[in-house]
């Protein structure tokens, strides 16, 4: 099995838990990191897991190192029944109102397209 690990920051913290969680399976599956946004749409492919690490920026928008990606899907509008994904999110409670939105914006558009997720969405609290 092969995992990607896709993350969008701002700080660089999604990046490194894409990287430790690589070290935790790498040697047992194949893995490999990337930023989601020099990532297109078109490449997510039926043969890889994904694992989206985003996190929330602002007032609950979505990193800029996502924009790329969100604005090709918005173009594309690609069929994504073959992708299957997991997502966890970065997120502070401090703004309750829009905690972990990035993650929940990006979740919402990978399944709007019919990419089937699997797990719950998780979410990380900096508070």
């Amino acid at each position: 099995m092969k995992f990607h690990f896709l993350y969008a920051t701002e700080t660089g913290s999604s990046e490194m838990l894409c990287e430790d969680m690589e070290a935790e399976l790498d040697g047992t599956f194949e893995c490999e990191i990337g930023n989601v946004g020099e990532f297109a749409p078109s490449d997510l492919n039926g043969e890889t897991f994904y694992v989206f690490v985003v996190s929330t920026y602002g007032n609950g928008d979505l990193p800029s190192t996502a924009l790329p990606f969100w604005d090709a899907l918005e173009a594309e509008k690609p069929d994504l029944n073959h992708v299957r994904f997991a997502i966890f999110g970065l997120g502070d409670m401090v703004f309750d109102e829009t905690f972990n939105n990035g993650s929940k914006q990006i979740m919402e558009k990978l399944q709007a397209f019919g990419a089937k997720m699997h797990g719950e969405r998780g979410l990380y609290d900096a508070s």
